[in-house]
């Protein structure tokens, strides 16, 4: 068998984690995500990954990192260049608030 080397072994090395990390998403499936309901018919499901929020719904797919801001531990922000997202929010910490500062646009969230 022939082993592989520098960027072959490389590419083989992220392809095989790649396919890992499929898998175990594949596994959690959809309800692992949760489901917001927003103002303006706004819906996204929000996926947490380290410093990382993964959103995907009605406004499309917004990869936004960890930011400044929220209050105690419950409580995260997370934004792009297009957008902001604030995470905790409420008595019940299900609420969020997604802020477009280009068009510009707030909406009030809750989580199913």
């Amino acid at each position: 068998m022939i082993k592989p080397t520098g960027r072959r072994a490389a590419a083989l090395t992220m392809w095989l984690a790649m396919s890992a990390l499929a898998g175990c998403v594949g596994l959690a499936g959809p309800s692992a995500s949760p489901l917001y309901r927003c103002e303006h018919g706004i819906e996204f499901t929000a996926r947490f990954i380290d410093d990382t929020a993964v959103l995907d719904g009605t406004r499309g797919y917004d990869l936004l990192y960890r930011d400044a801001g929220g209050q105690g531990e419950t409580q995260a922000v997370y934004s792009n260049p297009r957008m902001r997202a604030e995470f905790g929010l409420g008595a019940s910490g299900r609420e969020a608030v997604l802020r477009y500062p280009l068009l510009p646009l707030v909406a009030r969230c809750v989580r199913d």
